[in-house]
């Protein structure tokens, strides 16, 4: 999130798309609820009318998968009726910049695409730059190589017409959310945008999110109060866990993990971002001395100038490896590991294809399932079409804590970590994961000790000192996270004093700050508020610095001056040379001022209309999921994503215009469960409100297939199948997609074999195993799938009081 969900009462107008926002994240609805109250205009874009829905003030449909073309009908939209916020985008984006001639675009394909590696040559999509290595700019927007009329060219094929052929969504009902959008493109407007997993899991998932960052710069509504990019968390500390390096390709604080080719430090700092504009601020130009004090907080003493502070020890990925979910469980399908930890997780029931992922499984020596309850993944070996005798796979559970039962910090959506206390002591054996995994480390080292290994160092040399009385102790972990002054060995104040030279020590340079000497910042409740916004600042602690919406200085005019004088994030204080406000996002003077641009994470300073970073093109192209109800892509002869990993071979197979698979499918979330359900399906009275998987269908389809509201179905696409309840329903509607008619279902993932005994499957053994060609996030929001009648008979229900 580049705001928080405070913030949301702040906005003049909130889209929320790809998203149920007031069922999945119903605490935060309170602030959609103050906003309209105000005022604001609510717009729910979805395929399927929910409790969302019902509180817009405009809901529109699409098909599943569409999103791109939806929001690339806006930009057009926008530039066309002259809807844009000329000052932010000439000053504060790149729109000026000028393209390398060479970059083209042509039916679906940029230029540089090797269709025998499924990847893009990038040569081309760069800037030019001046004699002194600053991109050229045409400050007129005019010059045909110009970023601005290159996305004015990109998109005009996006029309009104040719949006709703793709997305199934009536052109009025589109030109009515453009409108009504398009209108926070005043100074004095602000538009925030609320999305989550509708947006994510598609093969084009990065790309709906960059193409409303397109919108939202156009619109001038990055870095304001009431805007912003707005993603809603699954889990109350996916953010934290993110920021602390939980995926395969960041350390903690997001620095980027090693490749094997980078054998040094030095070989490492080499690929920090530069910039030769002096404008520019460039923050990540300071990431080498965030990596030498987090190899400090890693291996204390034993991380010195000589051995690179203890870089070697590190491990690298190889070149070209992808060590994301889909590709770890494609490996272990084909026996490339002998051990698996599944630590607070339920593969078996969360993962894409998740029959494979079941296989997979059977193909390990040893796993061990750290959880609350037990889950499908943990009892794996028992489960449906298993037989125990044939696998070699030694199960060993281990129970943990579950949150009321330790203390501890999460970070929430919008970035406030916020500290926990401990509310009741574990039952049983069952314990903290953090004492786990202290304990087990102690274990490892000893064993270590002893026999060696083929690499002892990086354990040997680990700095494992994070207990007390013989505990482990969570504050030592925070306080070493936000870092250490060497020399004094007090707590860094924050991380502008990190070092290169080995004398800092930082966990996270992002949470420096979170735990001084002036004590644990994430355990403030103060509900102070000084601009009157919802800030709060006070109230726990936010990264980076506290500053609660980043890229502020957007905010402003050159001069410093708020440009909405209503909703005053930051005001430069020409007298005192400071700013007042938020905490700003660097304190350096207004750009009138020759001060610096405002995207200070940028190399360029601004931020980017034209992406060249992104692995499938610099614009967001509208393609087809990789199975879809239609024969061909309407914008162009590329069908699907062109540069997404096919996996071939083994179990992974696909439908796409197959009759026996006819109906797009999505999964989704209900208020009453939590992720696979490990945490709620053995709760009596959340089983009382949702028993069981169900389908989502259309009366036109139910009628269509033959079948009556509350009769048991079988889901099946080609990688498997599932018994669920049919809920005929007006919440889902036929698409008219390019003149057929298109049918939708819905399926809730939440639910396994164990728990209850009748209440259904998980909806992951219908989805395929294809993910985003940058991240790797499963398509699991469109996929094609077949549903037909099992009996007659009213479902049966299991209630418990």
């Amino acid at each position: 999130m580049t705001n928080h969900y405070i913030d949301f009462r702040n906005a003049d107008v909130i889209l929320n798309m790809g998203s149920n926002v007031a069922e999945n994240h119903p605490v935060s609805f309170k602030w959609i609820q103050a906003a309209r109250e105000k005022g604001a205009i609510f717009i729910h874009v979805d395929p399927r009318f929910t409790r969302t829905s019902t509180k817009a003030d405009i809901f529109v449909r699409l098909r599943s998968g569409t999103d791109i073309a939806f929001l690339g009908g806006m930009i057009k939209y926008l530039l066309d009726n002259n809807m844009y916020d000329e000052f932010y985008v000439k000053n504060y984006t790149n729109a000026s910049f000028i393209v390398n001639p060479k970059f083209s675009f042509d039916d679906g394909l940029f230029s540089g695409y090797n269709p025998s590696k499924r990847t893009y040559d990038k040569s081309t999509w760069t800037l030019e730059k001046d004699e002194n290595g600053i991109p050229k700019r045409d400050m007129s927007l005019e010059d045909p190589n110009c970023v601005f009329q290159l996305l004015k060219k990109h998109y005009s094929r996006y029309t009104l017409q040719k949006v709703s052929e793709i997305t199934g969504t009536p052109t009025a009902d589109l030109e009515k959310v453009y409108l009504a959008y398009g209108s926070t493109y005043l100074p004095n407007k602000a538009g925030t945008v609320l999305y989550a997993m509708g947006w994510t899991q598609h093969t084009v998932g990065v790309q709906n999110i960059r193409a409303m960052a397109i919108i939202q710069d156009l619109l001038g509504n990055m870095g304001i109060a009431g805007g912003g990019i707005n993603a809603l968390r699954g889990e109350s500390n996916v953010q934290g866990s993110t920021d602390a390096g939980l995926l395969f390709h960041i350390w903690p604080g997001y620095l980027p993990t090693p490749r094997a080719t980078l054998a040094t430090l030095e070989d490492y700092n080499k690929t920090t971002p530069a910039s030769k504009d002096p404008r520019s601020i460039n923050w990540w130009k300071n990431r080498p001395k965030y990596v030498a004090s987090y190899l400090k907080s890693m291996f204390g003493e034993k991380a010195t100038k000589e051995n690179d502070f203890g870089y070697s020890w590190m491990p690298k990925l190889d070149v070209g490896q992808d060590a994301s979910w889909l590709n770890l469980f494609d490996e272990m399908y084909k026996g490339a590991f002998t051990g698996f930890f599944a630590w607070g997780m339920n593969p078996a029931c969360s993962s894409a294809h998740a029959g494979k992922v079941r296989q997979s499984l059977t193909k390990l020596d040893w796993m061990v399932n750290v959880n609350v309850f037990d889950s499908e993944t943990g009892s794996f070996w028992k489960g449906p079409g298993m037989d125990p005798k044939k696998i070699k796979t030694e199960v060993f559970q281990l129970p943990c804590a579950a949150f009321l039962e330790k203390e501890g910090s999460i970070s929430n959506s919008g970035r406030w970590m916020q500290w926990r206390y401990k509310a009741a002591n574990p039952p049983g054996e069952a314990k903290p994961d953090g004492d786990i995994m202290y304990e087990l480390f102690k274990k490892v080292r000893v064993l270590y000790e002893k026999e060696k290994g083929a690499f002892p160092e990086p354990i040997l040399n680990l700095k494992w000192d994070y207990e007390t009385n013989g505990h482990f102790d969570i504050h030592k972990i925070a306080k070493e996270i936000n870092g250490y002054d060497l020399t004094t060995g007090k707590l860094m104040a924050n991380f502008v004093g990190l070092k290169d030279d080995g004398t800092t020590s930082c966990g996270n340079w992002l949470y420096s700050a979170s735990y001084t000497e002036a004590g644990n910042m994430a355990a403030r409740r103060s509900k102070t508020d000084p601009t009157g916004l919802g800030l709060y600042p006070e109230w726990s602690w936010c990264w980076p610095l506290n500053r609660r919406i980043i890229y502020n200085r957007a905010s402003v005019d050159l001069d410093g001056k708020p440009r909405d004088p209503k909703r005053p994030l930051l005001k430069w204080d020409a007298e005192g040379k400071k700013w007042i406000g938020d905490i700003p996002d660097n304190a350096v003077p207004p750009m009138g001022t020759e001060g610096a641009y405002p995207f200070i994470m940028k190399p360029d300073g601004v931020a980017s209309l034209f992406g060249p970073g992104l692995a499938d093109g610099p614009f967001p192209e509208h393609y087809e999921p990789l199975e879809c109800p239609i024969e061909k892509n309407l914008m162009s002869n590329q069908r699907i994503n062109p540069v997404i990993k096919v996996f071939e071979g083994g179990p992974d197979t696909f439908a796409t215009c197959d009759p026996k698979y006819p109906f797009v499918c999505s999964t989704y979330r209900v208020t009453e469960h939590w992720q696979t359900g490990v945490l709620t399906r053995w709760l009596p009275w959340l089983i009382e409100a949702e028993p069981q998987v169900f389908c989502e269908m259309s009366l036109e389809l139910a009628k269509l297939r033959g079948i009556k509201n509350g009769e048991r179905v079988i889901v099946e696409t080609q990688r498997g199948k599932l018994e669920a309840v049919a809920i005929v329903t007006s919440r889902l509607k036929p698409f008219n997609v390019a003149g057929q008619t298109i049918h939708q279902i819905g399926v809730p993932w939440h639910f396994g074999w164990i728990q209850p005994k009748d209440g259904g499957e998980s909806a992951n053994l219908l989805t395929p195993t294809i993910g985003d060609p940058n991240t790797m996030i499963p398509e699991s929001k469109a996929f094609m799938a077949n549903v037909r009648k099992l009996t007659a008979g009213p479902a049966k229900k299991t209630t418990k009081n």
